[in-house]
């Protein structure tokens, strides 16, 4: 009797034991197909203290002719200039040696001022600016294949070594978003304040976070560094024609692109409940000055051709996205 019930079972066993290994070989799949996002990332800056611009001061002619003198420094004081007008016999002689000495008390004056306000602003700027750190997300359909060739083209071509370049390149990636606005589907973003010298760490942290996403960075271009990841083999057409691997992985279905910008001064962005936040949001991100952005990235995923990113990847990885 035991016998022949060990015989009944063994072969129940052995069932169970193949199905229970074939369902985790699939699922073990499944999660290595979701797990494979390729990503785009564009992005430079510094949080160093500009320095100080140079000037090139205007010259005038002062009343009555006679030699240039420059009123707001550059050059010395331009007394060599004034000492011949100094004396001048008669009445208009001493009336033209006041306002000429007026003339360089103001200058004398006005340099002062300008030299300790511009070390009073500098020593402020140092220790107690206040940086506005701004994410905004768009989540937008896969058929948006247009934006991805688009922002493949501002990594490969875009100066990210440069305060006008980088402005540039939040202008064109805002704009190629604000062009597409029937794919929008999702989007999310927010504003903290920082002072400098945390302000640089906090910047980081949203950025890995959000390069932590990715599987692999397939096409950079950070610093003026541009490096790009080799194309994948096409894989065969029987692999291709599995079913299996279609259900592991699913539909492409979504595109996001995420826009990160470190700001001088207070900045921020509405909160995202609508088509018409996200338009406002973007058009202030695209306008921001080169001489207010600090450090800018902008990351999207999928990059490579080919690589999906699935309803699950989405809400597992952007739980934060509002329907718009």
């Amino acid at each position: 009797m035991r016998k022949k019930l060990q015989q009944t079972i063994k072969p129940l066993l052995k069932t169970f034991f193949l199905l229970s290994l074939v369902l985790g070989l699939a699922l073990g799949h499944a999660d290595g197909a979701l797990a494979a996002r390729s990503g785009g990332r564009i992005g430079g800056g510094s949080f160093r203290a500009p320095s100080s611009r140079s000037y090139t001061p205007r010259t005038y002619a002062p009343p009555g002719g006679g030699g240039y003198y420059a009123p707001y420094g550059g050059g010395g004081f331009g007394f060599p200039f004034l000492i011949p007008f100094w004396g001048i016999g008669g009445g208009f002689g001493s009336v033209f040696s006041i306002l000429i000495f007026l003339a360089i008390a103001n200058f004398l004056v006005q340099s002062f001022r300008r030299n300790t306000g511009n070390s009073t602003e500098e020593a402020d700027y140092n220790s107690n600016s206040t940086v506005a750190i701004t994410r905004l997300q768009v989540g937008l359909l896969a058929q948006a294949r247009g934006l991805q060739t688009e922002l493949n083209h501002i990594a490969e071509t875009a100066d990210t070594n440069t305060p006008e370049g980088r402005a540039e390149i939040l202008q064109e990636a805002s704009l190629a978003l604000l062009r597409h606005p029937e794919y929008w589907v999702y989007a999310g973003g927010g504003t903290q304040q920082a002072k400098l010298n945390a302000a640089e760490s906090q910047f980081n942290r949203l950025s890995l976070a959000e390069r932590s996403k990715f599987s692999e960075e397939t096409l950079s271009n950070v610093n003026n560094q541009l490096k790009a990841a080799l194309a994948k083999e096409a894989l065969p057409p029987a692999e291709l024609d599995n079913p299996t691997r279609l259900i592991s992985e699913g539909p492409g279905e979504y595109l996001i692109v995420t826009l990160l910008a470190a700001t001088l001064g207070k900045l921020g962005i509405p909160p995202i409940n609508s088509a018409d936040d996200l338009r406002q949001a973007l058009r202030i991100i695209g306008s921001l000055p080169s001489e207010q952005l600090l450090a800018m990235e902008v990351l999207w995923t999928p990059q490579a051709e080919g690589d999906t990113l699935t309803s699950d990847d989405l809400f597992a990885e952007y739980p934060d996205l509002k329907l718009v």
